[in-house]
Parts: structure tokens; sequence; C-alpha cells
């Protein structure tokens, strides 16, 4: 395939307007810091226009501020200069692996394929003095395949006047006669200079110093129970000796990534991811990616299988048309003198950060399958709750996720991975308004913190543009027979209210000592054999505290001989009175499963057959990737009044797959209704 010419359409984006609502360069902040980002206004007119530069194998774009070169045709990011640095990728990788699109992908059946996504076809879609927008193309034919995802993919570049940084986005596009095919990932990588980005920014509690990429190396580390997990034994930096590195202690869910990114300390430099919207990813806002990392890397991630499995894997069969918008994201970048603190560069970018959330959808990038704000609809409305046995008056569903989805099941947005999805938080009152959602048919979804179970809107919602869509008060019924007899943990759908042990003091990361996500820390899951080396865990309702006495994990007890069993925990209680004629419920929501099965006995822990069975569920690896939630799993259970006895009774809950230490439960809440 060969190269396309090279198109100009000049002038085809001239209004000012369309640059509003961008910062001030010189910002003075935080007691006269002085923090250099994007420009604002008047002072954005008055600053250079951009310019390009089309070579025979590059591309640059520069607006004075920022210069970006790309390879042609390829549209891989070479170059990025700023502040009077050459280039802040690294400039001792290969050309191709500094800043990229890439994906991995599979035909049915078949193993996954990584891919550096390289276009064949170079087109200028916009130059005039305002903007930039660059369009380097792959497409696809028969000829190909087997060789590459049956796609045609357009990824973009954007450059702005006045702009400290650039927009990137790209259009996935599979055709009803194209072959079968799968996604298990897909993502922007920006890898930086090694030799300048030290020191890494996640979240105001969540950033440190991080090791080198030589650190990983052999000799310089030892590598723990998977490739991604070392224990630094010989750091270039000796405070950094004893620590364990690895990228998923770095994961957030999609509703907290925003912005991250690294720090230059000399000269001081900001170099930042910016997602203003999450419309384009999977799973939905508690679906966890991984963001930056040692390298230093720093990820946009769109899809992928992390936390969840081959459920937000997207298949796509025969027939199947498909096409998909991924960003556009936001590479900012700042700077500060040599007088101040570099670690203002962060709360400048999350300054920067809410500027473009609020500036979305953007009203710059020129193709057609990104809709602008007047194309666009809304949803409002007020979520309420009723359960009897809490109260007799309807309960605000206060700060539910509220969300708009793909049309299916109650529930099933979390495992939706080719559409669009877009969530909101309603307010103490139960009220919400989810904005700007592309035109298409949804389900409107919801759960409620404190609430089991889902909530799903009966009707079909069509957005079409410019429509505003007032549902009035909606009513969630949570599921409930009976009253609570006892509960154990909190409805939210993370086990992070139990118990988290301190890890091995011989494998820390020191930036979780402390700190509320210390289930971040490496091999916790080892520690359940060390608490409970014989016996497993019991916990007695009405003696027991679950912050203290429940693991948060149910997981496999390694043996001497090396070999793991499972586990069965025990829930004792009393009951005055049982109705035998009546049955009780038994309530397990599940945080995460990883191969795991549960298995659900009463008052007869060798009964042949449980009363109830989940079969193999989960393939999330939270355990092993130090997550505290995957996919949410509900499991209403029947216990029979003839089971239970007045006075003493006990509950086993059995996990017996044993092939892997990383096999496991992780418990949301559960509760025993009376009949």
């Amino acid at each position: 395939m060969g190269l396309c010419s090279s198109t100009r359409l000049k002038d085809q984006v001239s209004d000012p307007q369309r640059l509003q609502g961008v910062p001030g360069h010189n910002r003075e902040s935080h007691a006269g810091q002085h923090i250099h980002g994007n420009f604002a206004g008047q002072e954005a007119m008055s600053t250079p226009g951009v310019h390009l530069h089309i070579r025979h194998n590059q591309v640059i774009m520069d607006n004075g501020i920022v210069q970006v070169t790309l390879s042609k045709p390829d549209g891989i990011v070479i170059g990025v200069r700023y502040n009077g640095v050459d280039n802040l990728l690294e400039i001792c990788n290969q050309e191709s692996n500094r800043g990229y699109w890439d994906l991995v992908w599979n035909a049915p059946g078949s193993k996954g394929i990584f891919d550096v996504i390289k276009g064949t076809c170079f087109n200028v879609i916009v130059e005039n003095e305002e903007q930039v927008e660059l369009s380097f193309v792959r497409t696809w034919d028969f000829s190909l395949e087997g060789k590459y995802v049956p796609l045609n993919i357009d990824k973009r570049f954007i450059m702005l006047r006045g702009s400290s940084g650039f927009y990137s986005y790209a259009i996935y596009d599979h055709l009803a006669d194209w072959p079968s095919f799968e996604i298990g990932e897909t993502r922007i990588t920006f890898k930086l200079r090694k030799d300048k980005f030290h020191y890494m920014a996640i979240a105001d509690d969540r950033q440190r110093k991080m090791p080198l990429p030589d650190d990983r190396l052999p000799g310089r580390c030892q590598t723990l129970a998977y490739p991604e997990a070392v224990l630094l034994v010989n750091p270039v930096d000796p405070e950094l000796r004893g620590e364990v590195d690895d990228k998923y202690q770095y994961s957030c869910n999609n509703k907290d990534i925003q912005v991250h990114g690294w720090i230059s300390s000399d000269p001081a430099i900001g170099f930042w991811q910016i997602t203003p919207s999450d419309e384009f990813r999977s799973g939905g806002p508690l679906k966890q990616s991984l963001t930056s990392h040692v390298g230093p890397t720093t990820l946009a991630i769109f899809l992928s299988a992390h936390y969840a499995g081959k459920d937000l894997v997207p298949k796509f069969g025969p027939g199947e048309p498909w096409k998909k918008v991924f960003g556009p994201v936001f590479i900012y970048l700042n700077s500060a003198s040599a007088r101040d603190d570099p670690r203002f560069l962060w709360e400048d970018a999350k300054i920067q950060m809410m500027n473009e959330v609020e500036r979305w959808p953007y009203n710059f990038p020129a193709s057609e399958d990104f809709p602008k704000s007047h194309q666009r609809g809304n949803v409002r409305g007020r979520l309420l709750v009723q359960d009897r046995y809490v109260s007799n008056d309807y309960i605000s569903a206060k700060r539910a996720y509220v969300g708009l989805a793909p049309p299916g099941d109650a529930g099933s947005w979390q495992r939706e991975c080719k559409g669009y999805q877009f969530w909101t938080q309603a307010d103490n009152d139960g009220y919400f308004s989810i904005n700007n959602v592309r035109s298409g048919d949804y389900n409107l979804y919801a759960w409620v913190p404190g609430f089991i179970g889902d909530y799903r809107h009966d009707n079909i919602i069509t957005i079409s543009s410019g429509l505003d869509h007032d549902m009035g008060d909606l009513v969630y019924e949570p599921p409930r027979e009976g009253a609570t007899l006892w509960e154990i943990g909190i409805p939210d759908r993370s086990a992070a209210e139990f118990y988290v042990p301190d890890p091995d003091a011989s494998y820390i990361n020191r930036l979780y000592v402390h700190h509320p996500d210390r289930f971040r820390q490496y091999g916790l899951w080892s520690r359940y054999g060390e608490l409970y080396p014989e016996k497993d865990l019991v916990y007695t309702i009405g003696v027991s505290d679950h912050t203290k006495d429940w693991f948060f994990a149910q997981v496999p007890r390694r043996k001497q001989d090396g070999s793991h069993e499972g586990t069965t925990w025990q829930i004792k209680f009393n009951l005055s009175y049982v109705e035998r004629s009546k049955s009780h419920k038994l309530r397990i929501a599940i945080a995460s499963a990883t191969l795991a099965e549960l298995q659900v006995r009463v008052n007869d822990p060798k009964a042949r057959r449980p009363l109830f069975t989940s079969g193999l569920i989960g393939r999330d690896n939270s355990i092993a990737r130090h997550g505290i939630q995957g996919l949410y799993w509900l499991f209403n259970v029947n216990v029979p009044g003839t089971l239970l006895n007045e006075g003493e009774n006990t509950i086993f809950l059995t996990q017996p797959r044993c092939d892997s230490p990383f096999q496991g439960l992780m418990y949301d809440y559960l509760r025993l209704e009376g009949p």
C-alpha cells in the first residue's frame, strides 16, 4: 500500500472562538509559584500561529510553545520539543518506540498479536494559524487478512494556537463483510527520557520518585511471582533498595483517570496525559486500567481486559459493522522556574484537566465522526430507592452512579465494550444530569452505594441531536424478601472495608505504607496462610468486626510442600426462632472473582452437595494485580428453614479452586434475610 498524496484543507477552522476557555500561560499560584502552561483569551491570539512543516519522511507541528515531530506516513510521535529540551521522548529508543497508538488483536481461536499502528496514508485535514489537524490512515483489505487487524484506522493529531501540548484521537472502522476478530487492548503510549523524568504523579496521594528502567534489569532486581513485579536489590538509587516495583500498583478506576504523568526536575517540566471524558472507555466507572509506570511510561488506555478478563474483550462476528472514536486525549506540557518546587506542576496539571473537562466535547476536531455539543443530547432526573425494610418512605439515591450505555440487561454495562457509555454521580438528593450524550439508543442504568443489585430503566432511551430528556422520578427496588438478620461489610462493590493486612516487610512499596490504598502492596494473598496456618477464618455475628476479622480475599492456603489447598470460611450466628416451612434468603455480593468457585453449605460442612455453587467464575486477576474490585456478581441463595436451627447455626463458604495462589474471591457484602 503506497503513500497517499498530502492534501491541505487550508482555513477550514478559523474562528478564534473555538479556542475559548484555554487557561493562562503564565499562571501565578501557590504563593508566588510561576507555572508555565496554556495561553488564554486575547493572549492566545497574540501568540504565534500554528505552523506545519512537511518533509520527506517527517511532519512537524509547531506553535511556538511546543514542537511535535511525527514520522510520515506512519504517524508515530518521534519528538516533542519543549522549553529548550530538544526531545522529551526517549532518544535512546527506536523512533517507533517513543509515542504511538497500539493494539492487541486476534482472529477467533488464535493467539493475540501486538501491533504498533503505522499509517500508510498521510493527509493534512486542517491547516491555518489557529489549528493544524493531521491524519495518518491505515486501510485494510482482504490481501492483509491474518497480517493486520481488519480495521480501517485513522489516527489524528491536533495542535492549537497558544496551546501547551497537542491532542490525539483515532477512528476505528470495521466493515460488515470483513472477517471476525477480537481486540484485547488498544491505547496510546508515550515513553519519556529516563535521564530526566523520575517523579510520577497519578493522584494527590499517589506520587513518588520512581525506579529507573535499568533497575528492572538482571543484576539489579529479583523477579517475583510474575514478570511485572520485581524486588529492587541493587537499584541505581540506593534509597529504593528493598522496594517492590509493579506497574499494577498504579492502576486506577476509569472515573479517576483524568490526569497523570511525569515531572522532570532539571529542567522543571511536566508531561501529562489528560483524558477529559470516559465516554469512549469500556466497562463503566469502576473498570480499572493502567496509568503511568516505570519506563518512564504514560498510557491512555481505551480498551483492556485488565481486572475483568475476556468479558471486556470485544468480539466481532461475521456481518458485524463497527465504528468507534477513541479520544481525543490531551498531552499537556508545563514548566516552572528553577527556584520553584517542581511538584507544583502537578497542581497546574489538575487545573488544566478541569479546563479540558469544561470544554468537552471539544469543538475543534474536524472529523464528522466526533459530534460536537449541539449534536448531542442530555438526560436528567432523580433516582429514589424503595426498601421498606429500611424505611417506609422513598430514600434518596445519594451519590448513586447513573449512566447511559447500550441496551442490555441490568448490570450489563460493566461487561459492555463496543459502544459508548456516559456516567455521572447523583447528588445527595438523588438528582442527576448526564450531558453531551452521543445520538443513539441506550438504557439508563444505576447502582446505589449502600444497596445491593443493579437498576435498569425498562424503556429504551433514544438520544438525538439537541434534545433534552427529563426522566422525572425513577424508583429502584433493590433485592429484598425479608428483614435483615445480619450483614457483613458495606455494599459498595469493593472489598476495601475488610481486613487488609500489612505486607511482608521484605516486599513493600513505601508509597502505600500508612496509605488508604494499602491493598496495593505486593504479596498480600500469601498473608492469609500466615494468619490462618491450619484453620480457616471463623466469623461470629455480633462478636466479630468485619474490618478486623474478615480477610479481604478468600484465597487458597499454601501448604508446606508448596502446593495449595482450598479454604472454607465459617459464619456463626444464632436464631431465636425458625419457621421451618419458609425459606430465608442469603445475599452474597462478590466484588471480584478469579477462576474461583463459591460453594455454600448450611450447618453441615461435609454435605456431599452444597446448597449452592456458583460454578467456575471470573478472570479478573485482581488479587495478583493489587485491585480491590473487579466485575460485580450478586448471588441470591434460598436457605430452607429445614436446614436451620433455633440457636446456633453455621454457614460454610468454600472456595475449592487452588491451582494458583491468585485464585479466589473478594466479597463485597453478605446479608441473611428472614422469611
